[in-house]
Parts: C-alpha cells; structure tokens; sequence
C-alpha cells in the first residue's frame, strides 16, 4: 500500500481534479428529474455504449455540479488499518490517467487482450474502468491461477499484455517465453521487477486527460474463461452490452440500489460477479462499492466487517452465509444491513430460515454464468419460494426448452434457454472465441442453451436440477444430483458432497456419493455411516435418489473458481468414459 499512498500525496489527487466530460445527453435528460441512476429501457438499446462516460463519468459531473454530495464511489479497507477512499472524480481522473498508460506505455490499442490477474485491490477497478474507455478487451482471472492456468489462458487469448502483482509475477515469468504474443508486462507492487513496468510510477507520469472511445454496444468489451468442468476452458466473450445491461429499468429492480447505499460483493475477481455485482450495478446507481481485501475467508472477520462499517448490501457465496451460521454467534442483528444477495450453489431451505431468524434478513438467490451475467433472481420485495432461484431478469426471456428448443409446458424439467432470436439481448455473450464449434453448439432453435436443467413453475419461478452432463439416468428416472447433495447436506456427518453417475450391471447407472466428512465423523464406522446416509437421503427426498454407491474422501476435485468437477469424479467411475458422454482433459 506504500505506492498507493505516495502517489496520493504526490499528485494532491484530492485537491485538484481535471477535466471531466460531459454525460450523453440522453443520460442527462433521464436524470434531470432527480438524482437517479442513468437508464434505459430494457428495450430500447443504443447504437453506442460506454460504462466509463455513461456511467462513470455522469457521476463525476454531477459531483462537479454539486447535484452529488460526497458519497465514496470506492470504499477499500484491508487487515493492516489501511483505507482508500475515492470519488467519482477521483475515479474519473485516474481511470484516465490509466487509459493513457495502457495506450502510451504500454502500446495496447482497441481491441487488443489485456490478462488482469489482481486480488481485491483498487488498481482492479482502475484497469478494468481504463480498459473501457480504450477498447482494450481485458480477461479477467483469479490470483488462484497456477503457471500452468495462465500460460494456456495467454496463449489462448493471444493477450499482448498482462497486470498483476509480485505475488504471481515470477509464473507469469517462468512461462512468458512460451507465450509469443506477450510484449508488456504490468506490475501493481512496492518493488520494482525487472521487465516489468511499473503501475504507479506510470500513472504518476501520466496525463490526466484522455477522449474516451465511442464504443458500439455490441463492440467487444471482456472475455471470462469458463470453469472448465468437462473440458478445457472457453472464452466467453462479451460486448459492452453486459455493462449496459445494469443501467436497464428491470435489472436495477432486482437490488434496488440507491445513492445512499453501501454495497459489499465477495466475489473472486476472476469472476464475473465481480464485474457485474462489484462494478456495473453499484457505480450505475451511484452507490458506494465496499472492498474488503481478505487474504482467505474468515466468518469472524466478515461478521466484524458487518457491524463496523455501514454496509447496507451484502453479496456472497451461500458457503460465506454456511460458514457464518456454523460459528453459532451470539448476535447476528447488523445495525445497517439492509439486504442481502446469493448465488453460486444451491441454497437449502433451513439455511434460508436459520439466516433470517439470526439476521431478521431473507436470502435473495441469484443465478448467472460467465456467458450471461445476472440470469434470474428472486428480486427485493419478491415472494421467496425456498429452493426456487427467482424470476428471469429482463431482457433475458428464460424459457425451459426440449433439445430442439421447443417450449416445454410448465413444471416440466428441460433445458434453460435464454432467447436469442430473433433479437440477441444485451448481456447474453457473443460467442466462444476461436471456438465456432461450440458457440454453435449452444444454439438451440432460438435460444442459448444455457446447459442447466430447471423446472418452471406457472408464475415463472424458475428450479434448478442440475447440469445437462450432471443428470443420472438410473433405472429410467432422471437424477438431478444437486437434489441429492442438498439431502446429504442436511445430515450433520457432511462437510461436503459431490454426486455422479456410477455403472452398474442391473440399471446401467446408480446413484454415487462422493462425500467429505466433518471432523467428529471421521472414526466413525463407515459401513453403519454409509447406511445412515442413505436412509437419510430416502427421507427427506424421493427414495429412488438415494445413492447406492458411497465412497468417503478427504477432498473433492475443484475447478480454480470453487466448483465440483464432477467430470473428474465420472471418469474415475467410467474409467474415462462418463456414462457415454464425451469429455476432455482439465487444465
């Protein structure tokens, strides 16, 4: 932190402000009636698109007018004491300032990849905002990327730059010769790094004034690599859409953000949660990001956080609110907390119930992929149905689909589509880059085949089963194994679960359960435990789910962004060969 706050003496960054363009006028004219988020329509979308002067920039404007009080746009503490605290104007400039290194410095220009490799820290932000005032399409990662991830995400992409810290700089090192595109390498760091260019000392340098581009909104803006479960990761690549998707009338109801409001996203920044639910959405409506740079997840640190800091809005993983739950705190009442958002794995019903008797708050599930951003959610103010992920947020109109992709009636289990025809929504990724093959194996008649099973109910409450790859055929019924996990998860023996199929001579599959034991169970009888289970899993969902199989392990094998790879664990049954379903190596 040491080069953060030098520069902010250096450069006086909170006495003197530069030049600060003028929002579109049609953001202005939406906002003329009051101090409101910029916004459009849900259909009615622009030929031109940009987040950092529709959005960005339209708030700096109107803290220069004095029409925005001194709300923080960028809140950012750690565990040393250490604090930022940013304007939109302060953004503005140095976003700027960020545009013309990446640009001048470092020789990117629109259209060319950037690899942005940081943890929770504020030059994320910087990187991301100047990208987009320049075109420069950035592909995000998590800093739990090994050598071997990153030199296939360079060469994949053909990234001509990468940022990161000091921290993963000497893998980015011991692969860059095997990666022919690579010419820059931007460090975020207190030391210096030979090849490396330094962040801070190139912003100091910088001049503060740069023309943002007029980006088309379907221009290319960011490519998230997949999670990679059943095969080497894809790039999803998304247009400016995705960012203008957050300033639609219908996705501003789902959190219902105001001015006022302190928002706090745990997302990984290699994720797109973080971009939609840590950028797009708070800075739309004027809100104030809160950044909490944790080195792992810690439930005391987070409850802590929670009663210290004025935070209204809390965005995290269901295992965030698990881990909290299990500490069995004494007070749970957050004196300003105000909502509270979900998604990532299945949520059991007792959870939802548990938090809101602790909290006095409901859990609002949400629903998403790197291909579509916020999908469905169960909007502020929405009668929750326990288990259900909510309603398909607008644009998007979420269909359950056949493989043909004709409509199939209600609380009928298929495919979840997201129409794409003959209109594609904004949000909804471009395509697969490089990969034709498998953008055009998503289509489905006149939907993006999401590759998730679901039900959908008459009022349009969407359920989710599990992944297309993931569903069990054993003895003619379908499975789906998310069922089976939350049962197991409900008996106190179970840490953690991932269900497949498993060949059997009678029923072509069965059930299996893999399954991680908590502390206490693990000297217990495993032939008496594994009998206790099952009947457990008979009661409290329909007996033919039960797993037939179970095998006990230390750990599950993950994907670098948290989730099961059940493939892994179907190949190992099938001997490499999933039940006949075709997949590939991992990186």
């Amino acid at each position: 932190m040491q080069w953060l706050m030098r520069f902010r003496i250096l450069c006086g960054i909170h006495k003197s402000f530069h030049i600060v363009h003028p929002a579109p006028r049609q953001v202005v004219r939406q906002s003329s009636s009051g101090l409101r988020a910029p916004r459009w329509s849900d259909h009615d979308t622009p030929e031109e698109f940009n987040f950092a002067s529709s959005v960005v920039d339209y708030w700096a404007q109107m803290e220069k007018e004095g029409k925005r009080g001194s709300e923080t746009a960028l809140w950012w503490v750690n565990g040393q004491g250490d604090e930022v605290k940013w304007s939109f104007r302060e953004i503005a400039d140095l976003t700027r300032r960020t545009a013309n290194v990446l640009t001048k410095a470092c020789g990117l220009q629109q259209g060319d990849h950037l690899a942005l490799i940081l943890p929770r820290v504020p030059e994320w932000w910087l990187v991301t905002v100047g990208c987009i005032r320049t075109g420069i399409v950035f592909i995000p990662g998590t800093t739990q990327l090994t050598a071997k991830d990153i030199v296939y995400r360079l060469q994949a992409s053909k990234a001509k730059a990468i940022v990161t810290t000091d921290t993963l700089a000497p893998a980015v090192d011991s692969v860059a010769s095997e990666c022919p595109t690579l010419k820059t390498k931007l460090l975020v760091s207190d030391h210096s790094r030979e090849g490396w260019l330094d962040f801070w000392s190139l912003i100091r340098s910088a001049s503060p004034s740069h023309t943002c581009i007029k980006s088309k909104t379907w221009d290319p803006m960011v490519i998230f690599f997949t999670s990679g479960t059943t095969g080497l990761p894809k790039m999803a690549k998304h247009s400016h859409g995705l960012a203008l998707r957050s300033c639609l009338s219908s996705s501003r109801k789902v959190l219902q953000l105001k001015t006022s409001d302190l928002l706090w996203c745990m997302s990984d920044p290699g994720w797109i949660l973080a971009l939609v639910g840590c950028q797009f959405e708070p800075w739309t409506a004027g809100s104030t990001i809160f950044v909490h740079h944790l080195a792992q997840l810690d439930p005391k640190v987070i409850v802590q956080v929670l009663f210290k800091y004025p935070i209204t809005q809390f965005l995290a993983a269901p295992s965030v609110f698990r881990m909290i739950l299990q500490e069995k705190f004494t007070n749970l009442r957050f004196p300003t907390l105000e909502h509270c958002g979900t998604g990532g794995e299945a949520l059991l019903p007792e959870e939802l119930e548990q938090w809101r008797r602790h909290t006095g708050l409901l859990l609002h599930e949400l629903y998403g992929q790197s291909e579509t951003g916020m999908t469905c959610a169960v909007f502020r103010g929405m009668n929750i149905k326990p288990g259900s992920m909510g309603k398909a947020v607008s644009p998007f109109d979420i269909q359950i689909i056949d493989d043909k992709g004709n409509i199939l009636p209600p609380n009928t289990e298929g495919n979840m589509g997201i129409r794409m025809k003959p209109t594609r929504p904004p949000g909804l990724f471009m395509y697969y880059e490089n990969n034709p093959k498998a953008s055009a194996k998503v289509e489905c008649g006149d939907f993006y085949n999401t590759g998730d099973r679901a039900t959908m109910d008459a009022e349009g409450y969407l359920w989710f089963l599990g992944r297309d790859d993931d569903i069990i055929n054993a003895s003619g019924y379908r499975i789906g194994p998310t069922e089976v996990e939350n049962a197991l998860a409900e008996h106190p023996a179970v840490a953690e679960s991932a269900v497949v199929s498993s060949p059997d001579p009678k029923r072509g599959e069965v059930v299996k359960a893999f399954i991680v034991l908590n502390p206490e169970f693990l000297s217990h009888d495993k032939d008496q435990l594994t009998k206790e289970l099952q009947q457990h899993v008979k009661s409290v969902t329909a007996p033919y789910k039960y797993p037939r199989k179970v095998e006990f392990v230390l750990e599950l094998p993950k994907t670098i962004t948290g989730k099961i790879k059940r493939s892994d664990l179907r190949k190992k049954e099938f001997g490499g060969m999933s039940s006949g379903k075709k997949t590939e190596p991992t990186p």
